[in-house]
């Protein structure tokens, strides 16, 4: 049990350790976030394409499966974008929008030849790592240690 609390301890204590460079990198990942889903939502058709081609909606109904997995993905990225954008709980978020960008990495864009320049699978594996990051990184810590002090 002790072992455990110090690995807890010790994993609260990276996000103590916080550079201004990682507080640009967490804004410009859910900037991208946000972006991806409001270009996911005029794009539902090749999703559509994609889970038919794939069989993903031989199970239930085609309409219903694309429907729920298309307004999941876009609520993620862009509520999800928004709060990791502003620290907001970052790895809350990271977790949750890590299934939509797992798929994108291997289902969507593992279709497509790697060996070509292909901008969208290097975007997608890109931020696929920033939000494995930030999951084990996590937020700025929005009270100072001093202050913490002060109010407690």
């Amino acid at each position: 049990m002790g072992t455990n609390m110090k690995m807890l301890e010790k994993i609260r204590g990276w996000g103590s350790q916080h550079p201004k460079l990682l507080s640009y990198l967490r804004i410009a990942l859910g900037l991208i976030l946000v972006w991806k889903g409001i270009a996911f939502t005029s794009n539902l058709d090749v999703l559509a394409h994609f889970l038919r081609v794939s069989g993903l909606t031989d199970q239930i109904g085609a309409s219903v499966s694309i429907t729920l997995i298309a307004q999941l993905i876009i609520i993620l990225h862009l509520f999800g974008g928004v709060c990791i954008a502003l620290g907001i709980h970052t790895r809350l978020f990271c977790l949750l929008n890590l299934p939509a960008l797992i798929g994108a990495v291997l289902l969507v864009n593992l279709r497509q030849n790697i060996s070509k320049p292909y901008f969208e699978f290097w975007l997608s594996l890109i931020v696929l790592l920033a939000i494995v990051f930030f999951l084990i990184e996590g937020d700025e810590p929005d009270v100072e240690p001093d202050t913490k002090k002060a109010i407690e």
